[in-house]
């Protein structure tokens, strides 16, 4: 089974080929997955392992 992707700030479903996904810049433990949209209008997201929040 496929795991869902979505992004942390609007919490949209992706394909693979339309996000960015980086590790929490606090942390290191999370994926942080944003679309296209959010990143482009600097949308917060908030990472659930430790709270870091980001533009």
């Amino acid at each position: 089974m496929d795991k869902k992707i979505e992004c942390n700030s609007c919490k949209r479903r992706l394909a693979n080929d339309s996000a960015a996904k980086f590790l929490c810049p606090k942390c290191g433990k999370y994926d942080i997955i944003r679309c296209t949209h959010c990143k482009s209008i600097s949308a917060k997201y908030k990472c659930p392992e430790c709270g870091f929040e980001g533009p």
